[in-house]
């Protein structure tokens, strides 16, 4: 760890960390959105929605504290960064959830479980890894884990694809699936990009 002689502002700790749970609970609703049936959705949708509301004033508190400090615990750039890619994966949950009901789709392919299971444990991951950005330990396992569950979600997006251009759906209805699971393969790439970042600062920091 790089010594320093100037005091750092250390709410950027929690701040990420309350961001990284807050993504935890988006994640845990899009399980919830398995089990449902049509007629519940609305009512996840409403919550998923309150719970990006949420994320959204986490990152802008982290905007604001970036902002208004002179010192910083790692770069100005990798900051934003972290907090934006945050921001993206509650947005992508969020967007999924709302057109699951928007369009409303009566059955999930098969496949959607699996693409919501890997984002869970993505979550999971992530929100444990935050705290860690105070000492940089122990992080290694972390990104090489989320890289490869990004991998993971790639390969059953393609499965996804294949079934849904299978012939079984309507065009219609290919466009309304197609939509949501790009949407959650777009979530697991900026899960990526959160444990990229997180590699990027804890290089820098070493």
């Amino acid at each position: 760890m790089r010594f320093r002689l100037t005091p750092r502002e250390t709410s950027f700790y929690d701040m990420f960390a309350a961001s990284a749970d807050n993504i935890v609970t988006g994640s845990k609703l899009l399980m919830e959105l398995l089990g449902a049936d049509p007629s519940g959705r609305a009512e996840i949708a409403e919550r998923m929605r309150a719970a990006e509301h949420a994320g959204d004033d986490a990152t802008h508190a982290i905007f604001h504290q970036l902002n208004s400090s002179f010192i910083t615990p790692f770069d100005r750039e990798d900051i934003y960064n972290l907090a934006s890619s945050l921001d993206d994966i509650m947005d992508f949950m969020e967007e999924a959830v709302d057109l699951v009901v928007l369009y409303n789709v009566e059955e999930l392919p098969k496949g959607v479980e699996q693409q919501i299971e890997v984002l869970a444990r993505a979550a999971e991951l992530t929100a444990e890894a935050m705290p860690s950005l105070r000492t940089m330990d122990n992080l290694t396992e972390y990104w090489i884990e989320v890289n490869r569950l990004e991998n993971q979600a790639d390969q059953i997006h393609r499965k996804l694809l294949a079934h849904l251009f299978s012939g079984k759906y309507e065009a219609i209805e290919v466009l309304k699936l197609k939509q949501i699971v790009d949407v959650l393969e777009e979530a697991a790439d900026a899960f990526e990009h959160v444990a990229n970042t997180v590699e990027t600062i804890a290089v820098k920091e070493s």
